[in-house]
């Protein structure tokens, strides 16, 4: 990562990049062709407020990335949202401004399963590198004010379409009471990452053409489990 960039948690003095936020957010949905839960500039500052957020900035204030929190059912939270500049992608500040939201997450809630829904391999990389593994959406919170979240994005008629149980995104897991360590769950995505790639791109496929009535679905959530060690149950 640049040394010239700062990431740390928000607070109210950074609303002002709410709106540049909110934007690029929505360019950059439109761009990828894939969806993200829209949204408002009013949404972001207020979990800047609350401290419930991470933004990177350069030295003279420039906006770099965020990403902030969500919590649901007091037993689930989602590191969300997360963005980056496009003159600072590719700079390694995803992955350390995933890392600081991740632990602002731990350090406030302890006990809460993080998860997250990603059409990108390297946002599963770096969830990998934390001990994140993909699941089944069924292992996801089911409070309805989550999935309403997924109504602004292009592909909510697929997700729908499949009772809630697929879509274009890829969930992955964080359960402090049951997960491998950073090193194996980052090993085993480099093993996979070939088998993962293809697999992103077999949904594209399948769900992309709406046209046609694909049978059986959800086999790529079937193998993308198979292929992370959870064939029959959790480990005990």
């Amino acid at each position: 990562m640049e040394q010239n960039i700062t990431v740390r948690v928000a607070h109210s003095g950074d609303v002002h990049y709410a709106k540049t936020i909110t934007d690029e957010m929505e360019a950059s949905a439109k761009a990828r062709g894939t969806g993200i839960a829209k949204r408002s500039p009013e949404y972001i500052a207020n979990k800047m407020e609350e401290g419930k957020a991470v933004i990177a900035h350069t030295k003279d204030g420039s906006w770099v990335g965020f990403c902030y929190i969500e919590t649901w059912e007091g037993e689930y939270v989602a590191n969300s949202g997360l963005i980056v500049s496009p003159a600072f992608r590719k700079s390694g500040v995803a992955k350390e401004i995933k890392r600081t939201i991740f632990n602002l997450s731990r350090q406030k809630y302890p006990n809460a399963k993080i998860f997250g829904l990603t059409t990108g391999l390297a946002v599963m990389k770096i969830n990998s590198e934390l001990g994140y593994e993909p699941v089944t959406y069924s292992e996801l919170t089911q409070d309805e004010k989550f999935w309403a979240g997924c109504r602004s994005c292009v592909n909510y008629d697929i997700l729908m379409s499949k009772d809630r149980k697929n879509c274009m995104c890829t969930a992955m897991l964080y359960d402090p009471a049951d997960h491998y360590t950073p090193e194996e769950t980052k090993e085993n995505f480099e093993q996979k990452s070939k088998v993962f790639e293809r697999l992103m791109s077999l949904k594209q496929r399948i769900f992309g053409n709406k046209e046609k009535e694909v049978r059986g679905a959800a086999k790529p959530k079937s193998l993308l489990h198979y292929f992370f060690w959870r064939v029959a149950a959790k480990r005990v």
